[in-house]
């Protein structure tokens, strides 16, 4: 991919995943504004990118309001001439479940992924219609915004929330020739390595052992470099024609998420549905297409 010549923003990418997207998109020719809340983070970040021979410069701000959005956006097209590439990576963890979940826990990771992709979002599409010559918009998402996560009732909601926001904002944007898409990925970072299944697999990388078939496939989970040559595709012109799409990336796995469907319909005759009705047809018409909620993994070999 040759992304020469194009300026991106990524948020969040003073370290993890965001760093690793940076750094690839830099590999790849593109001017990048990293961001992080620690300026010493963001700092190291940008002399890791430019020691391998690449363009950076960190903008410390932390993501959610309209200011740091602008801020963002000016950056970028204050020292690089203009924007071409957002990434909203940005964000935070506040786990815990449905009834010890306080309301600062559950605004901070609301404002942070959700109201932060949606006001990053915005500030990049005003300038890039302006520009009118079309751009890059990559949402982050996650597996838990997809099918759920027990204890993780905020970030759940702002994951879905965004994937539904792309959809949206694929159909506003296409007359500008912007894309907008959603990057789902599974690696090895500060966010995953509690999570106790993936603890063996995140052990091993961080003691420089190759990870088995069984992670990189079956799971899908990896380094966060396994996921950054997505968002790489997705920045460049040979994405021109994909938008609105939900798609993972994790260790050798790369798949499309399907967007909500019917499974099953069934209609009444002119009169409604009773409750009753519903009760009589549901075992036998519904039962079994009911879906599961959570991430469905399969038994690691013995």
């Amino acid at each position: 991919m040759d992304l020469t010549g194009k300026v991106a923003i990524i948020t969040g990418s003073g370290r993890g995943l965001g760093l690793a997207y940076a750094a690839e998109l830099a590999r790849s020719g593109a001017s990048v504004v990293v961001n992080d809340v620690d300026e010493a983070v963001a700092g190291a970040a940008v002399e890791t990118i430019t020691a391998a021979g690449g363009t950076a410069v960190a903008e410390v701000v932390p993501v959610g309001t309209s200011e740091a959005a602008q801020a963002l956006v000016d950056r970028a097209v204050g020292e690089f001439g203009r924007l071409d590439v957002l990434v909203n990576n940005a964000g935070i963890l506040r786990d815990t479940t449905l009834w010890k979940m306080t309301d600062e826990q559950f605004d901070a990771v609301v404002t942070t992924h959700l109201r932060g992709t949606f006001t990053c979002t915005r500030a990049a599409a005003v300038r890039l219609r302006e520009q009118g010559e079309g751009g890059r918009i990559i949402c982050v998402g996650s597996p838990t915004g997809q099918v759920g996560n027990f204890g993780q009732t905020n970030y759940a909601a702002a994951k879905a929330g965004i994937v539904g926001m792309v959809r949206t904002w694929a159909m506003e944007l296409a007359r500008a020739q912007i894309t907008v898409n959603a990057v789902v990925p599974v690696a090895a970072t500060a966010m995953t390595e509690t999570v106790p299944f993936l603890k063996p697999y995140v052990d091993a990388l961080q003691a420089g052992e190759p990870l088995p078939p069984f992670a990189r496939q079956e799971l899908g989970f990896g380094t966060p470099q396994d996921a950054a040559g997505l968002v790489a595709f997705l920045a460049s012109d040979a994405a021109a024609g994909i938008s609105g799409q939900a798609i993972g990336i994790g260790g050798d796995r790369l798949a499309l998420w399907s967007h909500p469907a019917e499974v099953v319909v069934e209609f009444a005759e002119g009169t409604g549905w009773s409750a009753d009705a519903i009760a009589a047809l549901w075992p036998e018409r519904f039962a079994s297409a009911q879906q599961t909620v959570g991430q469905q993994l399969p038994e690691p070999p013995k």
